[in-house]
């Protein structure tokens, strides 16, 4: 719901890091591995409880994955006309946004079990909302591409938008690295709000694709 404002917000500031960054040895594929340790690092530090590491890291990461795409643009920009370009790095990029995510929400639930007596179900129940809603959005994206009706909005993927975005996946991550000994009672709220933009991207991708 919040992506598409919150990337016209920041384009500036974070086409001016990708400007700085665009120097011989770093690439997107650099970028993208970097933010994932680093996500890699935030989800072990909370599950040994580090919370305020874990924060900074998870915060960190999610900076970090959002300049991989910009330098990609930026070079792309910068090739030869009709220079060939490869689509790795996209799928590189969403893939270790899952790796990243799950391992969050796995850290989180075990810092929080340990040190707070939280259940595991509400955690359990967030990651299934987002089993299904990469399946219904990377389903969507595949069809999409084939039949020509693919949805264009800057990111390697045809993204079906709703109310539970990237920008949304950030603050409710932070939020429980902020707030660890409510951590389950978010997770209860959040894996509701997943779940209803899981069914909202099943009903439009059915609909696109008609």
């Amino acid at each position: 719901m919040l992506d598409r404002p919150m990337r016209a917000l920041i384009a500036r500031p974070v086409d001016a890091l990708a400007r700085a960054l665009d120097r011989p040895g770093i690439t997107p594929d650099g970028l993208t591995l970097a933010g994932l340790a680093i996500g890699l690092g935030s989800a072990v530090a909370a599950a040994v409880q580090w919370w305020i590491p874990a924060l900074v890291l998870w915060l960190l990461s999610r900076v970090v994955d959002g300049l991989d795409g910009a330098l990609a643009r930026r070079r792309r920009a910068a090739a030869p006309a009709g220079a060939a370009h490869s689509e790795a790095g996209g799928f590189l990029d969403i893939t270790a946004d899952f790796v990243v995510y799950g391992a969050t929400v796995v850290g989180v639930a075990v810092g929080a079990t340990a040190g707070f007596g939280a259940p595991w179900w509400p955690f359990l129940a967030v990651l299934l909302a987002y089993y299904i809603n990469g399946a219904a959005f990377l389903a969507f994206s595949s069809i999409a591409e084939r039949t020509g009706r693919q949805l264009d909005d800057g990111r390697s993927l045809s993204f079906l938008g709703r109310i539970a975005e990237g920008t949304e996946t950030i603050v409710v991550h932070a939020l429980w690295l902020i707030l660890p000994f409510w951590a389950a009672p978010i997770a209860i709220g959040w894996a509701a709000l997943v779940g209803v933009s899981a069914v909202q991207r099943m009903v439009a991708g059915y609909r696109a694709l008609r």
